[in-house]
């Protein structure tokens, strides 16, 4: 089981990225995929998931510029990150958690059993 989040970059504010992550080893059908950022010198947080029937559900200071959505064919989820802010900068993650499992209110970590390794988001003029 393993999860490889790329996309990351450096990237000036305004612009935007796509975040992939790709999973091996088991089928992200079945899975919701999560997805967190660690800034520096902060604890990592929630942004967005996607359960396995594609029903999004973001964090409230991200809702509107990050989109999350999945294509079960390439066994593959996304984060779009539009309107990139500086506050935005940080490694992003991305996890799964086989569906029908519960999640708090917003999702934690530890709600996840599979992690990939992150991408770096940096945002700068």
């Amino acid at each position: 089981v393993q999860l490889q989040a790329c996309g990351g970059g450096v990237v000036q504010p305004g612009g935007s990225l796509r975040l992939s992550c790709a999973a091996s080893g088991f089928t992200l059908e079945t899975y919701a995929v999560g997805w967190f950022r660690q800034s520096p010198g902060k604890e990592r947080e929630f942004v967005a998931l996607i359960g396995w029937s594609g029903m999004a559900y973001y964090e409230n200071s991200v809702k509107g510029r990050f989109t999350t959505s999945r294509d079960n064919a390439k066994n593959t989820a996304y984060l779009q990150i539009d309107s990139l802010k500086e506050e935005d900068t940080a490694v992003y993650y991305c996890a799964a958690q086989r569906a029908g499992s519960s999640f708090a209110t917003p999702p934690q970590e530890h709600d996840f059993s599979s992690w990939g390794r992150g991408t770096q988001v940096t945002v700068s003029s």
